[in-house]
């Protein structure tokens, strides 16, 4: 089981997890932080905003799992943005390691885009 899946208590609930709620609310906090620092090199936009990001998972002994994908299946930097997500994830304090999985289903859409993605590439 892990720290995001849900293990509801009836009497209250509420997610539990064997990490403190204010640790957990802290490392996706972090971790959402970080993985804004990621851009595609071709949009002006972070890879978070682009909607890139389909699952993000903080498992009960602090290893990141992340399901991810690309704007499309050739980009010029698939075998490398992968590592550029672990690098810049593993760096957020308390991570125990983390695990990058690239996957093309569903098939990103620029529906997936934010606002502030789309403002950022002129479609807004």
């Amino acid at each position: 089981m892990t720290a995001t899946e849900e293990k509801i208590d009836p009497r209250e609930g509420l997610v539990q997890s064997a990490i403190p709620q204010e640790e957990l609310a802290r490392l996706s906090d972090d971790i959402v932080a970080a993985l804004k620092t990621v851009y595609d090199p071709e949009i002006p936009a972070d890879i978070f905003e682009l909607g890139l990001i389909y699952k993000i998972d903080i498992e009960d002994d602090r290893m990141v799992k992340i399901v991810m994908t690309l704007t499309a299946p050739g980009c010029p930097v698939a075998g490398e943005m992968p590592g550029w997500v672990e690098n810049a994830v593993g760096a957020v304090e308390g991570v125990s390691g983390v695990q990058v999985e690239l996957t093309f289903d569903p098939p990103w859409t620029a529906a997936r885009m934010s606002e502030e993605a789309q403002v950022a590439v002129g479609w807004y």
